[in-house]
């Protein structure tokens, strides 16, 4: 495999340069998505999907301050389980850029935008929730341009991303839209800030130390299940009613949509990038409007057809391969 030797390189650089029309740096292609990455990319975005549909469950048992801390404790409690049995371990403290990075997911990539969506989701729709929550990827695509050499803008990246979000405001409707003037402004900075700190997520998973794919979430899982614990003291214990189908969301919440999850996202950060995995962001609302309809019946109107095209056509758009030339 042909690798550029100037420099230290990640393994995204390497799989880029082996993919490239000479190798390194002269002429480079975007990285061509395999049918592996493909498949990993729709099932994170079912695993994050499903989130929507079993916290539907669990809410109407439990207040947030237990399904928070609850679903990121399970998912810790059996991260550390499926470590342990593969005989792995946490990076000594010695290695700081791990730690870096797991302290960084853990708390600015997982426990704030818990904290920051739950409560501005007070006050506003999930409708318009969701639409500042599908501007994350936008922020990735700026930030990954800025830190990540090989994650340059592109006319192709751009186009996708306009014309993806455009595809998630049709589906979530014009009551969305008319949310965003009319709706508590703080609150929708909360939630918008949440979105901004996702996108810090994908890039400090991006740039974090390449590890065993299990121990970085077990890390950033517990750092992240350490930090909500505060919350179940603020609980109102006398107005929770505990019944097996809440218990049961918020495992499946824990297991699934956290800890599967995050196992499935250090897999694809190794082998894409920080943009393609943003892009979840888009295909997030089709997949919950599918699950919505088999758990659920919940039917859509009949723009979602429209907004499923535009949404499926951005992602294509910004994966699409193209040649560049890259800087001598």
């Amino acid at each position: 495999m042909p690798e550029c030797t100037k420099g230290a390189v990640t393994v995204h650089q390497k799989y880029s340069c082996a993919l490239s029309a000479q190798g390194c740096p002269g002429h480079l292609m975007q990285t061509r998505r395999t049918p592996t990455d493909w498949a990993l990319f729709l099932l994170l975005s079912a695993f994050w999907a499903s989130a929507f549909a079993l916290t539907k469950i669990a809410v109407q048992d439990l207040p947030a301050s237990v399904i928070i801390p609850g679903r990121l404790v399970i998912g810790a409690l059996f991260m550390w389980a499926v470590m342990l049995a593969r005989g792995e371990r946490l990076p000594d403290f010695s290695d700081r850029s791990s730690w870096l990075a797991i302290l960084g997911i853990g708390t600015i990539g997982t426990a704030v935008p818990f904290y920051l969506i739950t409560l501005g989701q007070k006050t506003i729709d999930a409708s318009l929730a969701a639409l500042l929550i599908a501007g994350a990827p936008l922020f990735v695509a700026g930030m990954a341009h800025l830190r990540f050499d090989d994650e340059k803008m592109t006319v192709n990246k751009v186009l996708g991303l306009i014309v993806g979000f455009t595809g998630v405001a049709i589906l979530l409707g014009p009551n969305a839209l008319q949310g965003l003037g009319n709706a508590n402004l703080i609150a929708q900075l909360l939630v918008l800030g949440g979105a901004f700190c996702y996108a810090v997520n994908s890039i400090i998973a991006r740039g974090a130390p390449r590890l065993a794919p299990t121990v970085l979430p077990v890390g950033f899982l517990t750092v992240a299940a350490i930090s909500s614990l505060p919350m179940l003291a603020l609980t109102d214990w006398s107005e929770v009613t505990v019944n097996m189908s809440g218990v049961l969301s918020v495992a499946a919440l824990g297991v699934v949509s956290t800890a599967a999850a995050g196992i499935l996202l250090m897999a694809l950060v190794a082998r894409t990038s920080a943009t393609f995995i943003a892009l979840t962001g888009y295909v997030i609302p089709v997949m919950t409007a599918v699950l919505g309809y088999f758990a659920f019946h919940e039917t859509q109107s009949w723009n979602a057809l429209i907004a499923f095209a535009l949404i499926l056509a951005g992602v294509w758009l910004s994966q699409r391969r193209v040649r560049v030339q890259a800087a001598s």
